[in-house]
């Protein structure tokens, strides 16, 4: 959206207000789990004079009079008054309603983002094409033949290790930090336990034990040959010879547990049971720790999952085994494809959708953890997608809006649910028609006139 419009619109052409459609029932916004597509036109960005780039009147010299002839300017600074970075530094720069939809401090009903079927209707016909605002037809296509909908990538839960002592005691050495790269019985930490102590000195003492038994043995055995021992004397200490050989094993078997070995003194190496990355450590030298405190968090990311989450009105056509292609958010240009290997037994209650699982490749590491991305699940069928340009979709708030022409000088709000992106083209899941005519360059202004409080005077009292 070109800034310039912005000013030619509130200060010479005006709006002749906008109402809801009475027959237009409020929507509720798209669903919390849609991740957000990239902004249009810069939106949010602030310029170098610390304003939001496109009502900067410094940037946009003609912006001034339209502030200026609502009676909100700072003289001494040369910005309005209302959001002056000098005069009030706490606003950001931004207007009361900015172009993401934040309220800026207002009160909730200012806040909202407008409902679905909201129009904006120019004076005149004249003002509407001199507005400059630009159309086109929402465009339907057939798609692969499969289901959108939302994905988050996760930790592979089989190739994660969290780490906690084996024993409790106090940190004395520090062997990794976060991002460093361990293989499996690596050491990460050496711990004093005084736990540890006594389990290699009763160790020590079940030895010798051992070795007492093993010679009183074998010395009864002997005399029994020689008529000087007794058959019961034998067995008794051949049972005290097992029991000495049980409690060694037992104290060697927890020793090995906990990684401490058979050495000497109270200390013992905590290892990585798994190769991969250190992603989290609370663990610092001198700190006492328990069993239950995590010191270490590992993990491989060479495998990541995607994590799906299928709306329960598709859940019909969707089954273990079906392949997904996914796109995530900031990796434009590659597409990652796998096969749904769990689907849950249960729907959640919040968002109504069931969640369903992609182990996914990650060889050169470029997935990160909770990533968001839109999928595509093949369901066979080949089924048709309303696709429109990304300068199209306006965010206010928690949703996103497409502006639809009525007519000449009239436009409608709509909110929508966001599918793929194909290059600069988004599917729109829900919300708009085949055919429509959907604005583009001036939607930005669109919005903003929705917006109470927001720049061109507002939504229902522009000038």
């Amino acid at each position: 959206m070109r800034p310039l419009l912005v000013a030619l619109l509130a200060l010479l052409l005006g709006l002749a207000g906008c109402g809801r459609d009475p027959k237009a029932s409020p929507a509720g916004p798209a669903s919390s789990t849609q991740p957000a597509s990239a902004k249009a036109d810069g939106e949010g960005k602030l310029c170098a004079h610390g304003v939001l780039d496109v009502v900067c009147p410094k940037c946009h010299p003609k912006l001034a009079a339209v502030f200026q002839a609502k009676g909100d300017w700072c003289a001494e600074h040369g910005f309005p008054a209302s959001f002056c970075p000098v005069c009030h530094p706490t606003r950001g720069g931004r207007p009361a309603a900015d172009v993401s939809g934040k309220s800026g401090g207002k009160s909730a009903p200012e806040a909202e983002a407008p409902a679905d079927g909201t129009k904006v209707r120019f004076k005149t016909k004249e003002t509407a094409r001199l507005a400059g605002i630009q159309t086109v037809k929402a465009e339907e296509r057939k798609n692969a033949g499969g289901i959108l909908v939302t994905a988050r990538v996760v930790y592979d839960a089989t190739r994660l290790a969290h780490i906690n002592a084996r024993a409790p005691g106090v940190v004395r050495a520090m062997k990794v930090d976060i991002g460093s790269q361990v293989k499996k019985r690596d050491a990460l930490a050496v711990l004093d336990s005084a736990e540890v102590g006594a389990d290699r000195s009763k160790l020590q003492a079940a030895r010798a034990r051992v070795g007492i038994a093993q010679k009183n043995h074998e010395r009864l055995a002997a005399l029994q040959k020689s008529g000087f021992s007794s058959e019961k004397d034998v067995l008794a200490a051949e049972q005290e010879l097992e029991t000495a050989k049980a409690e060694q094993a037992a104290l060697a078997t927890a020793l090995s547990i906990i990684g401490a070995g058979a050495g000497a003194g109270g200390s013992y190496t905590l290892t990585s049971p798994i190769d991969g990355v250190v992603t989290q450590r609370s663990a610092t030298v001198g700190k006492l720790v328990g069993l239950e405190e995590m010191l270490f968090e590992v993990v491989d990311t060479s495998a990541m999952w995607a994590e799906l989450d299928v709306p329960e009105a598709e859940l019909a056509a969707v089954a273990v085994g079906q392949s997904v292609t996914l796109d995530v958010d900031g990796l434009v240009g590659r597409t990652f494809r796998g096969k749904i290997t769990y689907l849950s037994p249960q729907i959640d209650l919040a968002t109504r959708t069931v969640r369903a699982r992609v182990p996914l490749e990650n060889v050169d590491g470029v997935l990160r953890g909770n990533m968001f991305g839109r999928a595509r699940v093949d369901v066979g069928a080949a089924r048709a997608s309303v696709m429109v340009p990304d300068a199209a979709v306006q965010r206010a708030k928690d949703v996103h809006l497409v502006f639809i022409r009525l007519a000449e000088d009239e436009y409608e709000a709509r909110r929508v649910e966001m599918g793929l992106r194909e290059g600069n083209l988004v599917e729109i899941r829900k919300g708009i028609r085949p055919g429509e005519d959907v604005a583009t360059t001036g939607s930005f202004l669109l919005k903003t006139e929705t917006l109470k409080e927001s720049i061109g005077a507002g939504c229902c009292d522009a000038d």
